[in-house]
Parts: C-alpha cells; sequence; structure tokens
C-alpha cells in the first residue's frame, strides 16, 4: 500500500501520466468491475516499468482509525497492490479536498506529463488514452476535461440548482469558463 506521507528525501519517478481512480469504502463492485473491464489485472508494475502508466484507486481513511472500512480496503489493496492511501478522512462533502490531495501527493510522487482523475463509476480505453495524450507531450499546461460555462441556476426546483448563485451577481449571470467534474 502506498501512502501519502513522505518520509525524508526522495527522488519522484519519471512517468507517462498518474490515473488517481477516486473510490469509496461502499464501492468495491464498481473496483471489480474496473479490474474486470480495462484495469490491467497481475501487471500493473508491467504497465508501470514499459508505458510509465501508473493506476492507482484513491481513498482517504474513516473518521475511526483501524475500523473496519480501513482494514477492508487495506486487505483488497494486499491482494490487489493498487490503492493509493491519502492523508484524508472521507466523506461525500469533501470530494475537492480528496481531489486537491491526490494531485499534491501524485506530483511529489511521481514526475509525470498527465496526472489524471476519474471516477469509479468511468472506464476507459487506456490504450485510447495513451494515444490521445501523446499528441499533447509537448504542449504545457494542456486540460482535457469537462468545461462548465452557462446561466447560473438560481431557481430552486431545476436541477442542478446554485444555492449560492447570488455570489455569482444579479439572477441571470452567467458562470465564467471553468474546469469542473
Amino acid at each position: 500500500m502506498e501512502s501519502s506521507s513522505v518520509d525524508g528525501p526522495s527522488t519522484r519517478k519519471k512517468v507517462f501520466m498518474v490515473i488517481g481512480i477516486n473510490t469509496a469504502f461502499s464501492s468495491r463492485k464498481r473496483r471489480d468491475s474496473v479490474r474486470e473491464t480495462w484495469m490491467p489485472q497481475g501487471s500493473l508494475h508491467k504497465l508501470e516499468e514499459e508505458k510509465g502508466i501508473v493506476v492507482r484507486f484513491m481513498i482517504g481513511h474513516s473518521v475511526t482509525a483501524n475500523s473496519i472500512l480501513d482494514r477492508a480496503v487495506d486487505s483488497e489493496d494486499a491482494q490487489h497492490h493498487e490503492f493509493l492511501r491519502l492523508e484524508h478522512v472521507e466523506g461525500y462533502h469533501e470530494l475537492s479536498a480528496i481531489t486537491k490531495i491526490f494531485f499534491s501527493t501524485a506530483v511529489a510522487k511521481w514526475d509525470a506529463d498527465f496526472y489524471i482523475k476519474m471516477d469509479d463509476d468511468v472506464h476507459v480505453n487506456l490504450g485510447q488514452l495513451a494515444i490521445t495524450l501523446s499528441r499533447y507531450r509537448s504542449k504545457p499546461r494542456v486540460y482535457v476535461g469537462c468545461m462548465k460555462s452557462g446561466p447560473v441556476l438560481s431557481q430552486k426546483n431545476v436541477k442542478y440548482h446554485e444555492p449560492e448563485y447570488w455570489k455569482f451577481g444579479e439572477e441571470g449571470n452567467k458562470y465564467f469558463r471553468h474546469a469542473t467534474g
């Protein structure tokens, strides 16, 4: 199991991409689906060494130290060796925090051309992803993902209602273009 804590001086390993798959304690079936579809089994180390592609499920810890939830993930990791445990207490309302912790941990651990965050309900064609990203290797500061813009939804009865719509000015204002997801 890998941890986000860094002990002493270390050198970052140069890799092509680091993929962090956000997961939850209750998402074992989703992780199994990823394993059964696109995550190479038994050859993650080989994928890292030969292709420079690092794939890890990222998850923090439960509120209670060494809880049954933590032990279940530890057991799963002992079997599969594919977790990056982050110094973070898990919770649905902490998704932004865990994403930030993942990126800072990944940057500290690996010197990658690309850092990728995805959820455990996303399935990718790893080969096609590698081909697509290889086209952008020479371009600095590339963002590939979901961009959001458009009206701020202030009405309470609509999907994606923005409870703090007032922060964006008067009713009818638009979001500035920004990365999301």
